[in-house]
This record gives structure tokens, C-alpha cells and sequence, in this order.
């Protein structure tokens, strides 16, 4: 198992995480091979989508939640915005914020916990990049395909030459490779690499490289396709490399460019709906707000369809079959929470929200007496430095005037005093 993370995304932040999302991949392709005899991997890929959005389904019900019991407390909200309308003294506005805290606690929900989800799936997300960029990377079955002909090509004199260049040739700018490396698995890994992202043309260049091992080839290949291809799609491969090989193809392959051309367009489609689907808190927040969520609500779905181009069909696939999900979810979602009763609503979270009111008092309580407590200390302070002093200058008064007639202290006094009055003197 070692051996095979040598060919893994190796990140700090990702890599753990890309290995995990193999690691959940890799059983799934198990389970669906040896139970089902299934082998794509985009059937994995659907799969694997619905255990992660099943699994973060708690956080989609509480953001749907939030969507919806956000819109019908609208007028709560604008009632608190106007009344604190063009105050922007700290006190005002910690008075606004606790409001709209307590109507929250009132209804029982968390603007924190409506975010989390996508907090959560930014992770997954980057990893799961990772992991479809070299699928042989994190299951094994799929290295599996193409050890044989890794280990004939490493018997092959001269092969590292052979495979830099047709590394080279191909461009495979995602995929970092050392063929003057001394460990034979590091090179097994390499080659594997290599192969995995060869397209058409790149299999013809081992045709013709490596000619003793014809056969091999072919096997390898054929059983990539049956592997790799999500109809007549490589899914390690972006749309817009698919479109560009079958629209320059010496037989331009218009199969191949619509079926390219319709992943990031059914991408688009499926976010728009989820977008249509989330509830719109109208009136619950600024205009300025307001335009904001709009243009997110329009731009993410342009977003998915731009990227959708430039990213490998496996993960858009992954983006698409999210989306399908999001959307069941959200229709039954959508009908079980409009049969909200608000009042029962209040009354399940009152004894909650009664608490927590109280525990804001206390802390708001606490911090108020610090000040007060702070303040009184300097004021204390300040004051004791200044009797100090004064007390100091009294003593000395009463010193100077005890003082014998023929003392120093005497003889000081009136030399202070002989000042004094030459400084009247000068002043009148």
C-alpha cells in the first residue's frame, strides 16, 4: 500500500485528504466490482457523489432551514433593521446584533451552521481533484491495469529515453515524472502515470517504440477503455482537449465533441436549478445584499460551465451528479419545511433560547462590571499617587517652618524665599 502513494498527491493540507477520498473510492470500486462486476470507474464516481452528499445531508437540512425560516421571519428582520436605521455608535450596533442573535435563538437556527457545508466541501472538493487526476494512484484494481505492461516496458534497453519522449510529446503538463530515477517502483509508478494519461495518438507512439510488445499494448489499452471511459469520454481528460481532438482528428469525430461539449453544459444546467431551488430570503437583508446573492445565484452557475471546460470529465462528473442530489433534496426539503408551524417552531426553542438570552446577559453583565471595575481601580490609583504627593509636600512645609534660625534647612528657606520675591519683583 506504501508503494502506491508514491504516485499520490503528496500536499501537506491535500494530500491527507486526497488519500482518505481514495481510500473511501478504492472500496467502493471493490465493492461494485466484485459484487456487481462493474469496472467504470464514472459508476464509482456516481456512487462515491451520493455517499458524500448523503453523508452531508444534516448540514444541508439546517442551511435549508435557515434559507427558508430566514424568509418567512423577514419582517422580524426589517422591524430590528429599521429600528436601528442610520446608528452607527457601538452601542447601537451591538444592540442591533444581539436583537437579531435573539430572533435567531427564537427560531432555532444558526447562520454559522447554514455556511458549514460549504466549508466542508471546499476540502472535498480540492481533494477529490487530486484523486481523478491519477485514479491509479489511489485504486488499486485500476494500477492493476497497466503494472503488466510497466513492468515489460522496464525490460525493454533504453526505455527511459523512450518514455521521456513520449512524455514530451504527449504535453501531459499535470503529471511530474523522474525517468532517471534508480528505484525500479518510483519508475513502475512513473510509467503507470504516463499511461493512464495517453491519449490515442500517445498509444500509437508505444506502437511504434516499443514493437515487441504489440500485444501487451493492445490488451493494456482495450482494458483502459473499459475502465476509464465515461461512454466514449477518457474521463481523466477536459472537455476542451476531448473537443479539440475530435473536431482536428484527420476524421473529424462530432460524436466525441458533442458528448465533450454536453458535461459542462449539463454542469450549468444542474446548478442553475439548485440555484432556483435555494430559498430567497427577500427582504430579510440590505438591497445591496440583496443584488449580491442575485449576481452569486447567477454567476456560480457560469462559473461551473467556463470551469467545466477545463477541468477532467470525472470531476465534472462529480460536480454534475452533486447537483442531481442537491436538487432531490432540496424539492423534498422545500415541501416538508413550508409546512412549518412558527409558533410550534418557538415554542420547541424557548426554553433554549430563553437560555441562551441568559447567558448573553451574564456575559454582557460580566463584561460591564470588568470596566467598571478597571475604571474605578485607575481612578483609585490615580488619586492615591496624587495624596501621596501632597502628603510628601505638606511634610516638607511643616520641616521648612520648624527649622532652627541658624540651620541649613533655615539658611535653604531663605534663599527659596529671597528667589520668590526677586521673581515678583521682575514679574511687576
Amino acid at each position: 500500500m506504501a508503494s502506491m502513494y508514491l504516485t499520490a498527491y503528496q500536499g501537506q493540507i491535500l494530500g491527507p485528504i486526497a488519500r482518505v477520498l481514495g481510500w473511501i473510492m478504492n472500496g467502493v470500486y471493490i465493492g461494485l466490482s466484485n459484487v456487481f462486476g462493474i469496472k467504470d470507474i464514472w459508476v464509482t464516481i456516481v456512487v462515491f457523489t451520493i455517499i458524500i452528499y448523503m453523508a452531508l445531508l444534516p448540514l444541508t437540512v439546517r442551511q435549508q432551514k435557515f434559507s427558508i425560516l430566514q424568509q418567512k421571519i423577514a419582517p422580524e428582520t426589517k422591524a430590528i433593521q429599521k429600528k436601528y436605521k442610520g446608528k452607527r455608535d457601538q452601542a447601537s450596533m451591538m444592540a442591533q446584533q444581539e436583537e437579531q442573535q435573539a430572533l435567531y435563538d427564537k427560531y432555532g437556527i444558526s447562520p454559522m451552521g447554514s455556511c458549514l457545508q460549504m466549508i466542508i466541501q471546499l476540502p472535498i472538493l480540492f481533494g477529490l481533484y487530486r484523486v481523478i487526476y491519477n485514479i491509479p494512484a489511489y485504486i488499486d484494481n485500476v494500477k492493476g491495469v497497466f503494472s503488466g505492461l510497466a513492468s515489460q516496458i522496464m525490460g525493454v534497453d533504453g526505455y527511459a529515453d523512450v518514455m521521456q519522449t513520449i512524455y514530451k510529446n504527449a504535453k501531459i503538463n499535470t503529471v511530474q515524472v523522474n525517468f532517471q530515477t534508480t528505484d525500479p517502483t518510483a519508475m513502475s509508478n512513473y510509467i503507470i502515470d504516463v499511461l493512464y494519461k495517453l491519449g490515442d495518438s500517445g498509444w500509437s507512439a508505444l506502437h511504434t517504440s516499443f514493437p515487441t510488445l504489440t500485444s501487451a499494448i493492445d490488451s493494456t489499452h482495450s482494458a483502459m477503455m473499459g475502465v476509464n471511459y465515461f461512454f466514449n469520454l477518457n474521463i481523466s481528460e477536459t472537455p476542451w482537449n476531448l473537443i479539440k481532438q475530435g473536431f482536428f482528428a484527420d476524421q473529424k469525430d462530432w460524436g466525441l465533441v458533442i458528448v465533450a461539449l454536453l458535461i459542462p453544459i449539463a454542469s450549468y444546467f444542474f446548478q442553475f436549478l439548485s440555484m432556483k431551488l435555494m430559498p430567497t430570503a427577500a427582504g430579510a437583508g440590505s438591497d445591496q445584499m440583496e443584488q449580491q446573492m442575485k449576481m452569486m445565484n447567477t454567476m456560480m452557475p457560469l462559473v461551473s460551465l467556463v470551469i467545466g471546460f477545463t477541468l477532467p470529465v470525472g470531476f465534472v462528473l462529480y460536480w454534475i451528479i452533486g447537483s442531481v442530489v442537491r436538487v432531490i433534496q432540496q424539492y423534498f426539503l422545500n415541501k416538508h419545511f413550508e409546512k412549518m408551524d412558527l409558533q410550534q417552531i418557538i415554542e420547541k426553542n424557548k426554553e433554549k433560547a430563553e437560555a441562551k438570552a441568559a447567558k448573553r446577559g451574564a456575559r454582557r453583565d460580566q463584561i460591564r462590571n470588568a470596566a467598571t471595575t478597571n475604571a474605578r481601580r485607575s481612578l483609585s490609583s490615580k488619586a492615591g499617587i496624587s495624596s501621596e504627593k501632597q502628603n510628601a509636600l505638606n511634610q516638607a512645609a511643616e520641616n521648612r517652618a520648624r527649622a532652627g534660625k541658624n540651620s541649613l534647612a533655615a539658611k535653604a528657606n531663605r534663599v527659596q524665599k529671597f528667589n520668590n520675591n526677586q521673581k515678583d519683583k521682575e514679574s511687576e
